[in-house]
């Protein structure tokens, strides 16, 4: 396949996911990619602090500066001191961000269920096979390196 060919499919995968997670998944309580993914992050752990949690996502400090504060403001996450070192924060979601981010997976992972349907034997086994090796070459060229 040629690569200008294979740029575009990728634009358009990467457009239709940013659709795919937003338009949606959860209307009542609309949240942009980057507050999915940290909602994802900090469900089921033990709370991360904010530089942690920048690391995980690949944002910058003052990015994800902000996107905590718009979390803890719609009640989603509570910053909570760190009893192991008292000048640092530890980001804990909460019960209603723990409640949204599973409904937003359920919903996330029924429009997958549909996608998948969609697509042949084939087409399926295709995407096992390239999608790995597409997220490994991507992750071996990290951002801003």
């Amino acid at each position: 396949m040629e690569s200008h060919h294979l740029h575009h499919l990728l634009m358009d995968l990467v457009r239709s996911a940013g659709v795919a997670l937003m338009d949606r998944v959860s209307p009542e309580h609309p949240v942009s990619p980057s507050q999915l993914f940290a909602l994802h992050e900090l469900d089921g752990g033990t709370g991360l602090s904010q530089r942690e949690l920048a690391e995980l996502l690949g944002l910058e400090k003052s990015t994800v500066s902000r996107l905590v504060a718009d979390l803890e403001s719609d009640g989603l996450l509570v910053r909570e001191r760190d009893p192991a070192n008292r000048r640092l924060y530890r980001l804990q979601i909460t019960d209603e961000g723990r409640r949204l981010h599973r409904r937003m997976g359920a919903n996330l992972h029924e429009r997958y269920l549909g996608w998948i349907a969609a697509m042949t034997e084939d087409e399926r086994d295709g995407l096992a096979k390239g999608l790995p090796a597409l997220v490994r070459a991507m992750r071996a060229d990290p951002p801003g390196e």
